[in-house]
């Protein structure tokens, strides 16, 4: 059905698109077709500065009659500047976020109203990206190997993404208030890649929330380039340097609960201790898998080492400057505020058994 264009409709679909005009038809007509009987919604479609026929195709959509299509040119490039851009545009209180690669279920925006609408106390709501796969996919890709493809499934109970359980609930699939980004700003452009992570770091820091529901489904497309280990290699390493720009490692335990207040760590150039002997463990786990010859559990751990590797390495050039120092001092004085670290924990841990035996 074709939605009516109201004064102020309840919800905003906002999707960002480069040169993807081949695919976006798919999307366009998933969420046109919503069931939404009951209230108004409008689709924002924002042109990231493409080249090919993007523009023609929606107003192609338009021209049909569908009023509550709207096309926006953006001309920086990047998904934060598109996303934000419709933002902008949006008139709805309530502002969802798919991609242009997708097909959304036919009551994806109505499940998000009433998600929102449900669960006052959440500022956002998420749900399952399922596969469409364009070939069967390899052996080793199991669901330990589904972040590179943005695939998310985290089962069918729902459940609270706070500082307690900060799991990223991807940005193909979202529904926000608009009030949230009031309260703790827009999407970053100086993130190219997880920017949704990001943004979800400052909503939990703010002492917010979102929620899981698993009725929020939308599929999509997974292309056979994405299916091979080049592609996943690419991604862990590139994962690793943007995560490391917004200090990742440094903003939650070792655990992934997010750390409120600035923590005291023990850094070796500009990283924390836990993050080497997370490498060290991954070594081991990947020396055995090899042997093992399980090879989905031994490419999972190239990857974790992969990101690893290069936090380390983002961190190590971006603190560089800072440091006033030689390797050798630097190392010197992380093993030497480890030691120490280690003598307050036995020191605490003997204290602890004393007053358990009194």
């Amino acid at each position: 059905m074709t939605a009516q264009l109201d004064s102020v409709p309840k919800v905003s679909v906002v999707i960002g698109t480069h040169n993807r005009c081949d695919r976006l038809p798919v999307v366009i007509q998933s969420l046109l077709a919503q069931q939404a009987d009951d209230f108004s919604y409008e689709v924002i479609i924002v042109d990231n500065n493409s080249t090919d026929r993007t523009r023609e195709v929606v107003e192609s959509f338009i021209a049909r009659g569908h009023e509550n299509l709207r096309y926006i040119f953006e001309p920086r490039q990047g998904v934060s500047y598109a996303r934000n851009t419709g933002i902008g545009c949006a008139r709805a209180s309530v502002i969802a976020f798919t991609d242009d690669d997708v097909c959304v279920t036919s009551n994806w925006i109505a499940t998000i109203w009433r998600a929102l609408d449900q669960h006052p106390e959440v500022d956002f709501v998420g749900g399952k990206v399922l596969p469409r796969y364009e070939c069967a996919p390899p052996a080793w890709l199991t669901r330990e190997h589904w972040s590179p493809l943005a695939i998310t499934d985290f089962g069918d109970a729902p459940f609270y993404v706070d500082a307690e359980n900060p799991r990223c609930l991807v940005a193909a699939n979202l529904g926000v208030r608009r009030i949230a980004f009031a309260q703790v700003g827009l999407f970053a452009p100086e993130f190219p890649r997880s920017q949704d992570h990001e943004w979800e770091l400052r909503v939990w820091n703010a002492g917010r929330r979102g929620m899981y529901v698993p009725e929020i489904i939308i599929w999509a497309d997974v292309q056979a380039e994405r299916l091979t280990k080049t592609y996943h290699r690419k991604w862990h390493n590139a994962h690793g340097k943007y995560c490391a720009n917004m200090q990742l490692e440094e903003r939650t335990d070792p655990q992934g609960h997010l750390r409120i207040e600035p923590p005291d760590l023990t850094k070796l150039y500009g990283t924390p201790g836990y993050v080497y002997r997370q490498i060290v463990s991954h070594i081991k786990q990947l020396f055995i898998a090899t042997l093992r010859r399980r090879e989905e559990i031994a490419f999972y751990n190239e990857g974790e080492l992969r990101y690893y590797i290069n936090y380390i390495c983002e961190r190590y050039w971006r603190t560089k400057a800072e440091r006033q120092h030689s390797h050798l001092t630097e190392i010197w004085k992380f093993a030497r505020d480890m030691h120490r670290k280690r003598r307050r924990a036995l020191v605490t841990a003997n204290s602890n058994r004393g007053e358990t035996s009194d």
